[in-house]
């Protein structure tokens, strides 16, 4: 006796083919729930509330405030302490990029040829970058102490007494004063990534060129260079987004003085929230630090995703 089969209809309490259940429909986003609920609650819902308040001109006491639409951005150009921030961050922006930057990489250089102790020499030119922001401008601010310091010691020692200064203490030389120990903590970083690209480059190349007659200025051009692109975007990428947050270092040292020589967009917010009772206004430059530091970004992260794609 010849038996059927039924075709096209799955056997019961079995989905269909290719068809995925309703829990197996919801199960990637219950995976993904508890990611999900810390990322609103600790970036999306205060990146939204702190837009809201740059609209308003809230005191960041009280529970009234007024809405004031774009009143706070409108007020930013013409407000002198935030031209000299304005001023001040772009020139902490080249200064701390570019000579950590050329230091890290002669770094690099030195320490992948043949150099005895390189781990050790490694350690110490990176430990600088490990170590809290606030104690290192509590050293160098020792450092700078216009009667017991230790820099106008030494120059009073050697007979320059007049170079000796309040480094800290002047319009002229604040802000110059500050970026020095930037630069020490920051030189760090960029020479690990360049020594790690420089290992990454074959010796073969170098030796075609060699074989070719390209001198080591040639060969440094025509084949480092070009084997460290990738490291210089990252350094650069991130160096310039660090620098326009920068807050610790100055607000540590110098407080955003002698007057306001030293104010950068990152102080010049605290000050206006905490101090000045203008949350509205202060929140309003945090936003803009904030779209800055995206805008500097996206490119960054558009590369990364390509590569890993």
């Amino acid at each position: 006796m010849a038996s059927t089969v039924a075709v096209g209809k799955p056997a019961a309490g079995k989905p269909a083919a290719g068809k995925p259940s309703r829990g197996g429909r919801w199960s990637p986003w219950l995976f993904a729930l508890p990611a999900l609920v810390v990322y609103v609650a600790f970036l999306v819902y205060p990146a939204l509330s702190s837009l809201f308040f740059s609209l308003t001109n809230w005191d960041g006491l009280s529970s009234t405030y007024e809405f004031v639409g774009l009143d706070n951005y409108l007020k930013l150009p013409q407000d002198p302490v935030v031209v000299t921030a304005v001023r001040n961050n772009l020139i902490w922006t080249v200064v701390t990029i570019a000579v950590p930057t050329v230091i890290g990489l002669l770094l690099a250089i030195a320490l992948n040829g043949k150099v005895h102790g390189k781990p050790i020499l490694r350690l110490i030119f990176y430990t600088p970058a490990v170590l809290p922001l606030v104690s290192i401008a509590s050293i160098w601010g020792w450092l700078y102490n216009p009667q017991y310091g230790a820099i106008n010691s030494f120059l009073r020692m050697i007979g320059l007494d007049g170079l000796a200064t309040a480094w800290l203490g002047q319009d002229s030389t604040a802000l110059w004063a500050v970026m020095v120990p930037a630069i020490w903590l920051r030189t760090g970083f960029p020479m690990l990534l360049y020594l790690a690209a420089l290992q990454g480059i074959p010796n073969e190349l170098y030796e075609a060129a060699t074989v070719d007659g390209a001198t080591r200025w040639q060969q440094f051009w025509n084949v480092t260079m070009p084997g460290l692109r990738p490291a210089h975007y990252i350094v650069l990428a991130l160096s310039l987004i660090d620098s326009f947050k920068v807050f610790d270092m100055i607000y540590a040292m110098t407080y955003g003085g002698p007057g306001t020589s030293t104010q950068v967009m990152g102080t010049w917010m605290y000050f206006n929230v905490f101090q000045y009772y203008q949350a509205g206004y202060g929140t309003a430059i945090a936003v803009v630090i904030t779209l800055v530091a995206i805008a500097v970004g996206i490119p960054y992260v558009r590369s990364q995703t390509r590569e890993a794609s």
